[in-house]
This record gives C-alpha cells, structure tokens and sequence, in this order.
C-alpha cells in the first residue's frame, strides 16, 4: 500500500497549522534564511511549534534552505541546519550541494532528518533524478513542465526515490533554478529568493526587421497549475506527494485549496483502499464548502500534463481573475446588472478584460440581487463584457472563522493490572494505582462518558472496551487522569530516525552546457562538482540563456509547424522588448520543444 502525501505551503505558523487542521499531511515553510523566499521567513520557536502540532497527527514538516549559498554563509547554514533538526523537522529542500558536506558536521541526532532535492535543482530527467538519489536525496521535486508519461518513466526508472509533484498554484515560465532574468535586470537573483517576477512584467514581440508583432502584453505570464482533477493518474504515475504552491499566500488561500486537495485525495483512497492510504492521521470536518475558484487564480491550465496544450498563458493581465459570475447587461448611471446565476454581497471585488486588454477592478458598495452598485462606477464597463470576482466577501468570512477541525478516531482498552488499571490506545498506555473495587451498580456507561471527553485534543473516542465481566468502580478523577496520561503519551510518539547520509566524494554530475547553470556559489559546492571556481551567475554572469522555457510563443501564436501550425511570416530572430526599451533575444530549440530567452 502506497501513502498519498497532501503537501501545503505555509507563510508563517498561523498557516502552518490551518493547513495541518484542513488536511495536509506535511507542510513546507521557510526559516529565517535562505529559503528562496525572502519575504517569507519563520524564527525556530515558531518551527517547534509547528513541527509538535503537525507531529500529533503524524503529519510532517519540511524547512526550505533551497538558495544558493556563498561562502560567507556556510557556517551560519550549518547552524541553521542544526537549529532546524533540534525544532524537529523532518526534511529539507535542498538546492545548493554544499549543505550535503554540512551535513557531515551535524550532531549525530539528526537521524530523523532526510534531504529532498527541490525543483530548484532541475529536476526533469531520468538522469538527473538517478543521480541525486545516488548521492543521498530521499525525494526529489520534479519540474512542473514534466507530463504524466514522464512522471511515470522516472518512476519506473528509479523507483526508490520518492517524487514530489506540484498540483497547483503560481507556475515560473523557466525551468526552476535556471532563470536568470530577475538578476540580470533588477540584480535580484531568483536563485537567492528574491525574484523580481520579470515573466509578469509587459513586453512588446518584435522581428528582426523592428516589426510589432504584439504590444505591451504579458507575454510569459503563464495561468496557474490546477491538477485537481487529476491526482489519480499522477498516483498511478509514481507521484508520492502533491505540492501546493504559495508561501505567500495568505491563510484564507491554504484552507480552501488546502481543504479541496484533501477531499479530492480522500475520494480516490475511499475508492482504492486496498491500494492508497494517506500520509497522515486524522479526519476533518468543515464549515464550508472548498472551492478552488474563490481562492487566487490567474485562470487555471493542466500546463504539460497532457503535453503542450494551449491557452496556457494569460497575456491580458498577471493578476488574479477569480470566477467567473456572469456578464454586464445593461448599464445606468450608477449601477449595472448582471446576467447570470451568481448572488453578490455587499464589498465583492469584481474585476473585467476592457477592450484594451487591461484588467479593470472594483468593489461592490452595495448589492440588491443582480444590481451592483459600485464605490465608483467603472469608466471603460460595457454591455457584454465578461465579469468575474476576485473576492468574494461571504467566503472570505466563512474561512476568517473555524473552519475545519481535524481529530483522530481512536479506540480505548480498559483493563485492570495488579496495581490498579491500564488504558490503552493505538501504541501508547496510561496506568494509575489504586484499589480494584467492586461496583454496586453498572459503570460501564460512567466509564465510557468519562474517558470519552477529548475536546481539545486531536483525538475522538470511536469506543471504549473492556473484559466481559468488568465491573469495577474507578472514581471520575482517577478516570479522568487515565485519559489525560493516555493523550500525553499519543503526542509524544518519537520521530522516526532515517539511515543517515554518509559524506558524499565529487562524482560525476549531469553536464550543463554552461558552468553558470550548475549554480556554485561556495568552495563547498565547487569541490562536490570538481571544479576549481565558483560559477554561478550572481558571480561572474554568463553568456548562456536567462531562461530556459517550456512555454513557447511561436507555438502559442499559431506558427508551430511542427505542430499543425502556419509558417511564419515575420523575419528572426524574434525579440521581447520591455517598456524601457531593453531587448531579449529568443532562440527556439525545436529538438527540445523549448524556447530560451537571452540578453541582447
């Protein structure tokens, strides 16, 4: 039987746990350094909490330390990776191989602590995959660009690693680890957590000739990942666990999506249960009804799942759309109606497409069925036009309450022992001293309403049991106390320990075209791969691409010819021009169905 693991972003500790109590069964979350997102980071008390509240329900917890790492920062690495194996956490994300030779100086109780190789190591090959799980890594973080067919080849190939696969949320044009875009434009390095987000940014297409072929759009601005309804065939394809994106995003965000994934997950265990079985512990119940179109989208895209599929690209706006709630039909003066099925409150944000493909939002002052007033009316609104909300006001109150509470059906065996009684549940037992007495009237009811008051733990009395001819009288306290020794010992399970990793020798790794692209920052790093400098693009530059990209324009225009499409008419190369004027070459690796992006 294999176990489906529901992964979840956190922000902070308040996402953390809202992720635990809709469902996850781990979650990722960023310490106070090098963890890829700068504006995202947790101090170590806040990890311990996290890491002791997931633990009750056997769920997980996985820290980030997935930058690159320069050389002054090795030591405080070290200490990091300490701090974060003392707090409990069961793995990290791991891009920089210098944190493997750091590894070899920990304390020898980090037994329990495993590495992943995040996406940010490019992960998108048989090889590369074979690889890092030779030197170590217990899981890899696939691209997002893989497809199905490609998911299961790595997994037939290299069958003991185990593989994460994103299912939603925020998707980057580039191969992960290999863009470069945000340094070479703004000197912020994607690859140190502090993207500039350049792929959101507008962009004229011109030829070799200066023609216009598109102006002023988003041109590398991809929708966001919804692989909702297709979590089975990854299953069946070797995925191990379902990554949601956002450690920016806010709580509300990772309860919905949080909550949906999980009953999607349930539904397809309920239906192979000789088969799949979840990662963690525990039921949940909810307050709400989780739908993936209240919560921030850019339009959704299955990306390559399927292979290349179009409309994957959201050239009119990078901003979240929302769903879609009806169109304008008639307009007034203040006011408008929609024409649709949706009900609207007081303080929605609505949202349109104008017809200079600019998104255009407000809110909502006031609704009376389908006629919504707004604060000011929209100048560029017309009869006709598609609407949709991007916030919704009565779910954003249903998720600012208690929304879900998630408990642990246990099953309690009570029995007496030479001194007094036991209580036991799953592995753990609670035992009391006291005289055996005999009861004048029945107790068994007494007993199983007082040993079944869990409120407040992560636990549920699904029954109690006891001997046939039990019939002794135990006063309340001391059942009571029975129960409360009993939970004690449940939460304080120890952390499974790991093999741990030995020191890894430099090896032979997967060859980059351009030394910039293996991202060595630190002596550490050099020495792994056998090189004698330090190459990484925040260092010296390169004059290889700025981004590597799945996505392509010429296909998304309809000039693949390799894909049904027409010849093209315009004169190469083409170019990306942003709104200062600086150009970016394209070149278009038809062999690899890949277009890469350079510095003119």
């Amino acid at each position: 039987m294999r176990a489906l693991e529901l992964l979840a972003p956190a922000k902070n500790l308040e996402c953390g746990i809202a992720a635990i109590d809709h469902g996850a069964d781990a979650v990722y979350i960023g310490a106070q350094k090098f963890g890829a997102r700068v504006a995202a980071g947790n101090n170590v008390d806040d990890i311990r909490q996290l890491c002791t509240y997931a633990h009750q329900f056997s769920a997980k917890v996985y820290v980030t330390v997935n930058t690159i790492i320069y050389d002054d920062e090795l030591e405080a690495t070290r200490q990091l990776l300490q701090q974060m194996s003392d707090a409990g956490v069961d793995a990290i994300l791991v891009q920089d191989m210098a944190i493997l030779s750091l590894f070899s100086h920990l304390s020898p109780l980090t037994t329990h602590l495993s590495l992943h190789a995040s996406t940010q190591t490019d992960n998108r090959t048989v090889e590369k995959v074979r690889w890092l799980a030779g030197i170590g890594f217990k899981r890899v973080v696939l691209a997002r660009e893989l497809s199905v067919e490609e998911i299961a080849e790595i997994h037939a190939q290299v069958p003991d690693v185990e593989l994460e696969v994103f299912v939603h949320g925020a998707l980057c044009v580039s191969y992960s680890g290999q863009c470069y875009a945000s340094q070479y434009c703004f000197g912020r390095s994607a690859n140190r957590g502090a993207c500039a987000q350049v792929c959101r940014m507008k962009f004229d297409l011109v030829d070799a000739d200066g023609r216009e072929l598109e102006h002023q759009r988003y041109l590398l601005s991809l929708k966001d990942l919804n692989l909702s309804a297709h979590l089975e065939e990854l299953a069946q394809a070797g995925a191990a666990s379902f990554k949601i994106e956002g450690r920016l995003k806010d709580v509300s965000y990772v309860k919905n999506v949080v909550a949906a994934y999980s009953q999607r997950l349930d539904s397809i265990i309920a239906r192979h249960p000789d088969q799949y079985c979840r990662a963690s512990r525990g039921h949940c119940t909810y307050t709400f009804t989780p739908n993936l179109k209240k919560t921030f989208n850019r339009g959704f895209t299955t990306y390559f799942l399927h292979g290349r599929q179009p409309d994957i690209f959201s050239p009119d706006t990078p901003k979240a759309m929302g769903e879609f709630v009806g169109t304008v039909k008639e307009l007034r003066r203040d006011s408008f109606n929609v024409a649709g099925t949706a009900s609207f409150a007081n303080g929605d944000g609505l949202c349109f497409i104008n017809q200079e493909h600019d998104l255009e939002g407000f809110r909502v002052n006031r609704a009376e069925g389908n006629r919504l007033y707004p604060q000011q009316m929209p100048r560029n609104l017309r009869p006709g036009m598609a609407l949709y909300r991007n916030n919704d006001m009565e779910f954003e109150r249903l998720l600012a309450r208690q929304s879900s509470v998630r408990k642990i059906p246990i099953t309690m065996y009570l029995e007496p022992t030479a001194e007094g009684y036991s209580l036991s549940a799953e592995s753990a037992t609670a035992t009391i001293q006291c005289e055996h007495q005999q009861a004048e009237k029945p107790q068994r009811d007494n007993i199983i309403r007082q040993l079944s008051k869990l409120g407040g733990t992560p636990y549920e009395c699904s029954g109690v049991e006891m001997p046939a001819d039990f019939n002794a009288f135990i006063p309340s306290s001391m059942l009571a106390e029975l129960r409360r020794q009993l939970v004690e010992a449940m939460k304080t399970k120890p952390l499974n320990p790991i093999t741990p990793i030995d020191p890894i020798s430099p090896i032979s790794a997967p060859h980059y075209t351009h030394s910039y692209l293996y991202n060595i920052a630190n002596h550490l790093s050099a020495d792994f791969y056998g090189m004698k400098e330090k190459t990484a693009f925040e260092l010296q530059g390169g004059d290889g691409p700025l981004m590597q990209c799945r996505h392509c324009l010429q296909y998304a225009m309809g000039y693949c010819v390799k894909h049904g499409g027409q010849k093209p008419t315009y004169k190469f190369p083409l170019y990306l021009r942003l709104g200062d004027g600086r150009r970016f070459r394209l070149e278009f690796d038809c062999k690899h169905c890949q277009m890469n992006v350079y510095a003119e």
